[in-house]
């Protein structure tokens, strides 16, 4: 795996300082203001740029653990305040972080290694998700930060919601509520000068149609997922709020370590026995974990935060999805596929491990260590597997970036 240069993300106060910088250079054209709380009472902030009626959102830090967009998500709005021409008749609207308390429990702003991410990472249980929350709880206990989005939502009423998402290791790859023509072609382009491999084969987006490499549409009403077990479904998340207004939501991943394993169309020779050995060796890592959480058990008994919820929310989904993965046919029947189920299976356990790590360390130091040795091990064979090498940031957020404002022309085609 390839060293690191120096980088930092940016944490939510600098976000929210930058989009400050922004609205005092711009003051007529640009405003920031608070349109939500979260559960720990942390602001949830909107920067706007322009005033028309056709708007464009883009939500960064739905999930903690995809730092990128946060970058991406001011590069965007400087790039609409130096090109008038993206600003003409339409007006940009900028949610600097949907999940502030995730933001502030996943600390590893300068990862230098997939080990040294997973030391610091957090990503919540699903029902604390605000994106994925209404998929998963009755409206009246929705969070806060589902509250807030889909007020902008219903606020904006915006043709076109981009969603910036991203993937610790694999590549590039984006997912349309509705198809988005011409969106396919500079996306590709994008990717290809910019040396990140395209995820054609996604386990995200198993099942659903493509417009073209890497670009997946969600399919039509009545077609099951690929794997049942799992509760969240995109079509009752946030991502659909949009449409009641006319809209659709395109979500863009970018990853931070690339693998040319993830975008290779060629068929696999064996896919449902490959995706047989995955599946087992999912359940046997997720065990591991579940062993050493089972002996902590007790010393946890008065701890119920929201690393100990996420790393249980994780190892309870193991049975069901292990099951779909032995017992349905694959989704797709190429080694881009495997690859990406390959990843999928390897992140469970991974990160209900690195969440439990950070629960035990100081609580039960024997379990810690066990689980570090885990953590370790388990990110090290993923990065030699996967044959992992640094995106540089600057590229994971040019490339995000293009790709955002590719989707905001193409769409406002499709919209007139």
């Amino acid at each position: 795996m390839s060293v690191l240069p120096e980088l930092r993300y940016p944490t939510v106060t600098e976000q929210v300082s930058a989009a400050r910088a922004l609205t005092a250079q711009r003051p007529g054209v640009c405003t920031l203001r608070q349109v939500g709380a979260s559960r720990a009472g942390r602001p949830l902030h909107l920067l706007s740029v322009g005033r028309a009626r056709r708007a464009v959102l883009v939500v960064a830090g739905a999930h903690a653990n995809e730092p990128t967009g946060s970058c991406t998500l001011l590069a965007v709005a400087r790039r609409v305040l130096e090109q008038r021409e993206l600003r003409d008749g339409v007006s940009w609207h900028f949610l600097l972080c949907a999940d502030p308390d995730g933001a502030s429990l996943h600390v590893t702003p300068a990862p230098r290694s997939l080990f040294d991410y997973h030391l610091g990472f957090f990503r919540p249980a699903g029902p604390e998700q605000p994106e994925w929350a209404p998929s998963l709880l009755p409206p009246d206990r929705l969070p806060p930060e589902t509250r807030a989005l889909t007020g902008v939502i219903d606020e904006l009423r915006p043709y076109l919601q981009v969603t910036l998402h991203g993937t610790d290791l694999g590549g590039s790859w984006v997912q349309l509520t509705r198809d988005v023509p011409g969106l396919a072609e500079p996306f590709a382009k994008s990717a290809a000068e910019l040396h990140i491999p395209v995820e054609t084969g996604a386990s995200d987006a198993a099942g659903w149609p493509a417009s073209g490499p890497g670009v997946h549409v969600m399919p039509a009403p009545g077609i099951g997922p690929a794997y049942p077990s799992l509760p969240d479904d995109a079509r009752h998340s946030t991502w659909y709020h949009a449409h009641r207004y006319g809209g659709l939501t395109a979500v863009v991943e970018v990853p931070m370590w690339a693998s040319d394993l993830v975008d290779d169309p060629a068929p696999h020779p064996a896919p449902a026995a490959a995706i047989g050995l995955l599946a087992r060796r999912l359940q046997r890592d997720a065990l591991e974990v579940t062993r050493v959480l089972d002996h902590a058990l007790p010393r946890l008994a008065d701890l119920d935060g929201p690393l100990l919820r996420a790393a249980r929310w994780g190892l309870e989904l193991v049975p069901g999805l292990a099951s779909d993965l032995l017992h349905t046919p694959p989704a797709d029947l190429t080694r881009a596929y495997v690859g990406s189920v390959d990843a999928f299976a390897r992140r469970v356990p991974l990160r209900a491990a690195a969440m439990l790590l950070r629960v035990l360390r100081g609580t039960d130091d024997e379990a810690a260590k066990q689980l570090e040795g885990l953590v370790s091990s388990w990110s090290d064979a993923f990065a030699e597997r996967f044959r992992a090498r640094w995106v540089p940031l600057e590229h994971q957020v040019e490339h995000q970036s293009r790709t955002v404002v590719a989707a905001a022309l193409h769409a406002r085609e499709r919209a007139s």
